[in-house]
């Protein structure tokens, strides 16, 4: 007889949760540290950046041509990328040069023109930080990696709630712990209580992070160019799109060279008595008052404009230019004139790094990452305590038949929306039918129902 039910039993869910956590839990430990460091970047970025802050000077600083001009020298075969506008007047310039895929930030005295230090830009501590988080250093794979982990923690979590949920039992043990009943008793109530407060930010956090990932962000992509036409986000996929687009502006760079179109611009050499287009371009750009820091980059193709834009940390705040290489805007775009899509997704990048409203963000956010990790070590402490020698410890299968219909429609729902979710549940049915259902052994150890026997859900 078919089950008529939409939602599947608790010890159903007990099961979901139960794989879930078990795949996901290194990945939550991983991603909750190296997310709750990058929290700090611009305190951490500031105070790498404080030697070269306050710099004593003498006389006026040198032109921002000359000081590019410096920094082009001191990185053999690089070309000018970006210049980033300084926020005081003793500032070192801090000068994006490239070559290829690579590139470094040159730091040149504002007077003297000496070169202070030279950073490979992906070598920058909170860069790195940045894809030991998004991608565990590994490329796309780990890109693919984090995003398949990110999509079962989604089934965890929701799970998670579902089961623990106050059902007309009482708050305790769920809003908050029961003290006094035993060690066991106390791991579970730290477990489900931090469940229940930290479930929706990280539920948050998780989504508000796909767009970065390599899947799902081109996922996106693909959708909005079939919708849209071309796009250009201001993100990109992953490493791997990031240094691909470096290696078109360089390449563009060069061309723009080889061909003397607009040469001045570029090779920062011009006539005698002529003022460089860069050295126009400063002053106007500063008078906007964008949210630092701001970077401003030369054309890549003839015809195009220069360019400068606000990197603040906090999206939001945000703003583009185009000028003319004789200083005149051309436009600006700010905030809130991109697409809802655009906008909803700088939101969310901004709240998931922790800038959106200053340190109350950064509060919030490390104190969901610490609340993830004491779930994922409560849940490791309860599954060893209950595991039986021998097996998985998986919650045991209560056959019954049918299938819990309106759970199925969901599954498939986040199937399409979650694509890698989608493909390894797939994997994982056909491993089930194909391998396991001839590995006795392997079931008894996994805990899956016996062939035949409809797995609850």
């Amino acid at each position: 007889m078919a089950s008529n039910r939409s939602w599947p039993r608790r010890p159903a869910l007990w099961r979901w949760h139960f794989y879930a956590g078990l795949f996901c839990v290194p990945f939550v430990l991983w991603l909750s540290i190296t997310g709750g460091i990058y929290l700090f970047r611009p305190q951490v970025e500031a105070w790498l950046d404080a030697p070269y802050r306050g710099l004593a000077r003498t006389g006026p600083a040198a032109a921002p041509s000359a000081q590019v001009a410096a920094a082009v020298a001191a990185v053999p075969g690089a070309v000018f990328h970006r210049y980033q506008l300084p926020e005081a007047p003793g500032d070192a310039a801090q000068v994006i040069v490239g070559r290829g895929r690579a590139e470094t930030r040159v730091y040149v005295h504002p007077q003297s023109l000496a070169i202070l230090a030279r950073v490979d830009e992906d070598s920058r501590p909170m860069r790195i930080v940045f894809r030991l988080h998004g991608e565990l250093l590994a490329g796309d794979t780990g890109s693919y990696l984090v995003e398949l982990a990110a999509s079962w923690a989604i089934i965890m979590l929701v799970s998670g709630l579902l089961l623990w949920w106050p059902h007309g039992g009482g708050l305790a043990g769920v809003v908050y712990p029961r003290l006094g009943r035993g060690r066991r008793a106390l791991w579970r109530d730290l477990h489900a209580v931090t469940g229940f407060w930290v479930s929706a930010m990280a539920l948050f956090l998780l989504l508000s992070g796909l767009p970065w990932a390599k899947s799902w962000g081109g996922y996106l992509k693909a959708v909005r160019s079939v919708t849209e036409g071309q796009v250009k986000q201001d993100w990109s996929s992953g490493q791997a799109a990031m240094l691909a687009e470096r290696a078109a502006f360089d390449a563009g760079t060069r061309a723009m060279m080889n061909d003397h179109a607009e040469h001045q611009g570029m090779t920062m050499a011009h006539p005698p008595g002529d003022e460089h287009p860069l050295d126009r371009l400063v002053p106007v750009v500063a008078q906007q008052r964008l949210a630092p820091p701001v970077l401003i980059a030369p054309p890549t193709a003839p015809g195009q404009p220069w360019t400068a834009k606000s990197d603040a940390a906090n999206r939001p705040l945000r703003s583009d230019l185009t000028l003319t290489a004789d200083g005149r805007i051309l436009g600006r775009r700010d905030f809130a004139g991109r697409k809802l899509i655009d906008r909803l997704v700088g939101w969310g990048v901004a709240i998931h790094e922790g800038q959106a409203f200053g340190w109350a963000n950064q509060l919030l956010n490390l104190l969901t990452a610490l609340g993830l990790m004491l779930l994922s070590v409560s849940s490791v402490v309860l599954w060893l305590r209950r595991r039986p020698a021998g097996r998985l410890g998986a919650p045991p299968p209560r056959p019954r038949p049918g299938f819990a219909r309106g759970f199925g429609v969901l599954l498939v729902l986040l199937g399409v929306l979650l694509p890698l979710f989608g493909l390894s549940l797939l994997a994982v049915l056909l491993v089930e039918r194909l391998v396991l259902r001839r590995w006795p052994a392997a079931r008894i150890w996994l805990g899956l129902p016996p062939p035949g026997i409809v797995s609850p859900a």
